[in-house]
């Protein structure tokens, strides 16, 4: 299973704790990671392996929409921060969209992540 992750700036320490938290379910054999370009980089120094993608503005986002499309990626923890604007918004909700579309799992915040985790954890 390929698990996409994703965090605006304000969201990444937040994305990075929760990734340690669920780190048992989350480092099975079974499970690959992909990340933009700066969440990845910090999921990597909590020893987490990941697959760079672009940074988000650059990019990154729109390579994951496409690896979704593809069925390649088969879900998405996208920790967005609510209360800041974001001037590639359009790719989030390209990336939102995609996920919709291909009936992709996306959480965009913590307690909606978990359920996706837990739910894995319980296939295990």
């Amino acid at each position: 299973m390929e698990i996409a992750i994703i965090a605006h700036d304000g969201k990444k320490e937040d994305i990075v704790k929760f990734l340690i938290k669920n780190r048992e379910v989350l480092q099975q054999e079974k499970i690959n990671f992909i990340a933009t370009g700066t969440t990845g980089g910090r999921a990597e120094a909590a020893g987490f392996k990941t697959r760079r993608m672009l940074s988000g503005p650059l990019g990154g986002d729109a390579q994951i929409a496409g690896r979704v499309a593809e069925g390649k990626t088969q879900m998405v923890l996208f920790f967005k921060d609510p209360l800041s604007s974001h001037p590639h918004e359009a790719d989030v909700n390209m990336l939102i969209r995609v996920c919709d579309v291909h009936n992709v799992p996306l959480a965009t915040n913590e307690a909606t992540a978990q359920l996706l985790i837990d739910a894995i954890a319980q296939q295990s």
